[in-house]
């Protein structure tokens, strides 16, 4: 199989997304875990950009990062310096790494606006700085910024550039699709002409999402002769966001027939996304292909049914490859199958009368306005109820909640649990960062000492939906409430006219579902 390697620009190019900002201590963790993926490329950074830049190579340069090699990222030099006093290009050689990205202008608007310079002296500047950055550097990568564009506007202009980097010993030529509005046709075209006139160094792709075809443009660029992808883990990007490694990488190596990363390593790419989106504290995005986690979710009975005889009928590749799992959805939609299909996930039966009676329990609660889609951690506890295994673990004497404002003018809730566990009495009381939050505090401070376990979980996501705003003030709420602990993330739901009431009984789902995963005995 012939070979694409895959360069990673998520520490400069991924940190232009709006509301995303890595600390140092961010990057390094993020590197060494894109190092244990197995990619080429690790573009550590806009050198010249601030000290954390700096600090960040410094420190790289003290890990184990085989055998990804890190590239430091800057412009050629200014038009009215040279080389040797130019700030960024020397930058990168303080960087002290193996690798040099250089980002050159190949459109001719670009030059004269932007950079204010004749469209010769561009050519130069591009030429000296890839020269002056290959006497120092063991690689260099010319970045052809707005090369599309620019060659649909002034194609020789563009390839004129191209060739100055290549006379002066770059490596590889990096076409780069700034403005993310070309279409997989015409980067097919122009790649490949671009290909057959530098087809002795390596050619490059780079490619941004805002046609959304970022991801199509990258392949359409290996299709013409591309050999390096340059791109993001999860997409992440200026704007719309840059080509998606997470979907480039299966679609290379599953679709295409590439060299890209071996097996055991596209097995970890789901565990990688979400690591990815945890450091950057941001929600992953539910349907991404491959490693969201709607990618392998069925919700309508056909499906499902057809799923249990055969997993190629609605899936196109066995989620496990990349490290994903299938999910099947629970709702007033689902049919048998479904729920025939959870049961036998679970490992909890298969028994077709069974999964009539949860079906029929299923489809009266969502008319109630419950939801179990994000909410499977109920939907277990509901089938253990209907089976009769169900067993609860305490028993809820009374709860109370208060909400005052102090003179000072910040608000105290706070909330009283009275419990009984285990022929026990547990009244409790506890403050917390609003209702929900206190009355929590006080359910787990209840339970601790029977069952220290639940100091593991922590609450990471509440959402409340009105479910029939037509009655105003009277209308139901529903309540979803996500929990995690060091193995696992799960959700629970509550349906109630009364906002605290529905999120205690989502709050008490949450609790026994941990106890029972645990092998805690009620």
């Amino acid at each position: 199989m012939e070979r694409i390697k895959i360069y990673d620009t998520t520490l400069r190019d991924g940190m232009q997304a709006e509301g995303i900002s890595f600390s140092l201590e961010d990057k390094l963790l993020i590197a060494q875990h894109l190092s244990e993926l197995g990619l080429d490329y690790i573009e550590g950074g806009y050198a010249s950009s601030n000290s954390k830049e700096m600090r960040f190579f410094q420190k790289a340069a003290k890990m184990d990062l085989a055998p990804s090699k890190i590239a430091g990222f800057g412009s050629t030099r200014r038009a009215d310096t040279t080389c040797e006093k130019d700030v960024s290009l020397n930058a990168i050689l303080d960087c002290k790494t193996s690798v040099a990205t250089l980002v050159g202008k190949c459109w001719d608007m670009q030059v004269t606006e932007v950079l204010h310079c004749s469209l010769e002296d561009n050519i130069t500047l591009c030429g000296e700085s890839v020269a002056y950055m290959k006497k120092n550097v063991l690689e260099v990568i010319f970045d052809a910024e707005h090369f599309f564009d620019g060659y649909k506007k002034n194609a020789g202009y563009a390839m004129k550039v191209l060739a100055a980097a290549v006379d002066a010993g770059a490596d590889t030529l990096a076409l780069c699709e700034t403005n993310g509005g070309c279409l997989p046709t015409e980067v097919y075209e122009i790649t490949k002409a671009v290909k057959d006139k530098f087809g002795k160094v390596t050619i490059g792709i780079h490619c941004h999402n805002d046609s959304d075809c970022a991801v199509a443009n990258s392949l359409a660029g290996v299709s013409a002769g591309a050999r390096c992808v340059q791109g993001t883990m999860n997409g992440l990007g200026e704007r719309c966001g840059n080509a998606n490694l997470c979907t480039i990488i299966p679609n290379l190596a599953l679709k295409m027939g590439y060299e890209v990363l071996s097996p055991d390593k596209i097995k970890t790419l789901t565990e990688a996304s979400r690591f990815i989106f945890e450091i950057a504290n941001v929600q992953p995005t539910a349907n991404m292909p491959y490693v969201g986690e709607s990618a392998f979710a069925h919700k309508a009975g056909l499906h499902v049914d057809a799923l249990r005889k055969n997993k190629t009928t609605y899936e196109h590749i066995d989620p496990a490859i990349v490290g994903n799992e299938r999910r099947f959805l629970i709702s007033e939609l689902s049919g048998k199958a479904n729920i025939l299909a959870k049961l036998e996930q679970e490992n909890i039966a298969q028994d077709k009368e069974l999964a009539k009676k949860i079906l029929t329990e299923v489809q009266n609660l969502e008319n109630q306005g419950y939801q179990f889609e994000a909410a499977e951690a109920s939907f277990e506890l509901l089938v253990k109820k209907i089976m009769g295994t169900y067993k609860p673990f305490f028993k809820l004497e009374k709860f109370h909640t208060t909400v005052e404002k102090a003179p000072s003018g910040k608000m105290i809730s706070q909330a009283t649990v009275k419990l009984t566990v285990n022929d026990k009495v547990e009244h409790v009381v506890s403050e917390g960062d609003g209702p929900v939050d206190a009355l929590y505090n006080a359910l787990s401070k209840s339970l601790e000492r029977f069952y220290p376990n639940i100091r593991q979980m922590r609450l990471i996501d509440y959402k409340v939906r009105i479910v029939n705003p037509a009655a105003g003030t009277a209308a139901s709420t529903r309540v979803v409430i996500e929990t995690r602990d060091k193995d696992d993330v799960w959700g629970t739901v509550g349906v109630s006219e009364n906002i605290i009431e529905a999120s205690w009984q989502a709050l008490v789902d949450s609790v026994e579902y941990k106890l029972i995963k645990d092998g805690n005995k009620a």
